[in-house]
C-alpha cells in the first residue's frame, strides 16, 4: 500500500510539472497575441478591388515599391479584404498617405461586433477625420470629429482598438478618438456587401498604403 502511495504521488507530481511547462510556454493571460500581417508589399493577396456602387468607377489598385495605391475614382476606390477578421476586441495599425487629392485619403472600414463603422481620415474640406457614422452623423458632424493638416506625401501612422467598451484611435502618437459605444448606433455610408468586414477606400484622391497589421487582444470572439 505503501509503495503504491508512493507511485501515485510520483504520478501527481509529473502531472503538475507537465500543466506548469505547459502554462509557461502559452501566452500570458490579459497579453495581446502577436501582430499578424494583412499585405506583403508584393501583391494584393487577399485584398479584392471593389466595383460595386461608388466604387464602380473605381481608379487602378496596384501595388508598387511595397505600397498598396488606390488611384483617385469618380467618386471612391476600395479594396475589401476577403480574408477572416476578428469582430470585437482587436487592434489595427498602418501607415497612410494622400498622394493626390484633397478630399478622404484613408476611409478604413472594420467590424464592431455585429456591427461596422468607418475610420474617415482628410474628409471634407480635406482635413476633418472621425467616425462615420455614429448615431447616423456623418464623422463632420459627431463628437469624434478632429481635425488633421494633411501633408501630401507624408505618410501617417494609424492604430485603432476595438473593444467591447469603445472604439479608440491614434493618429502618430496622438490619440484622437476614444468613443465608448453602449447605447451607440454605429453604421457605414458604404453598403456593407461592397466593403465589410474590412476595407480600405480614398474619395476622388490617391491614397497609399503599407505596414497593414492586425492583432487580437484578450477575450476576443472570432468569427
Amino acid at each position: 500500500m505503501r509503495g503504491s502511495g508512493c507511485l501515485l504521488a510520483g504520478r501527481l507530481l509529473l502531472l503538475l510539472a507537465c500543466l506548469a511547462a505547459a502554462a509557461a510556454r502559452a501566452e500570458p493571460a490579459g497579453q495581446p497575441g502577436a501582430w499578424r500581417s494583412l499585405f506583403d508589399g508584393r501583391s494584393l493577396g487577399q485584398w479584392e478591388v471593389v466595383g460595386r456602387y461608388e466604387f464602380h468607377g473605381h481608379g487602378k489598385v496596384e501595388v508598387r515599391d511595397g505600397r498598396l495605391v488606390l488611384a483617385a475614382g469618380q467618386p471612391g476606390t476600395a479594396v475589401r479584404w476577403t480574408g477572416e477578421v476578428p469582430k470585437i476586441d482587436y487592434e489595427l495599425r498602418l501607415e497612410a498617405m494622400r498622394v493626390e487629392g484633397d478630399d478622404f485619403f484613408c476611409g478604413l472600414t472594420f467590424p464592431v461586433g455585429k456591427s461596422f463603422c468607418s475610420l474617415i481620415l482628410g474628409g471634407w474640406d480635406g482635413s476633418i477625420c472621425g467616425l462615420s457614422s455614429i448615431d447616423g452623423e456623418p464623422a463632420a458632424e459627431n463628437a469624434t470629429a478632429f481635425h488633421l493638416d494633411v501633408e501630401k506625401g507624408k505618410w501617417y501612422r494609424v492604430r485603432l482598438r476595438v473593444t467591447r467598451a469603445k472604439i479608440e484611435a491614434w493618429i502618430e502618437d496622438r490619440k484622437a478618438i476614444d468613443l465608448p459605444t453602449e447605447g451607440t448606433t454605429l453604421a457605414i455610408r458604404f453598403p456593407e456587401e461592397a466593403a465589410t468586414p474590412l476595407s480600405l477606400a480614398t474619395w476622388r484622391t490617391s491614397g497609399a498604403f503599407r505596414r497593414l497589421e492586425i492583432r487580437t487582444l484578450a477575450g476576443t470572439s472570432r468569427p
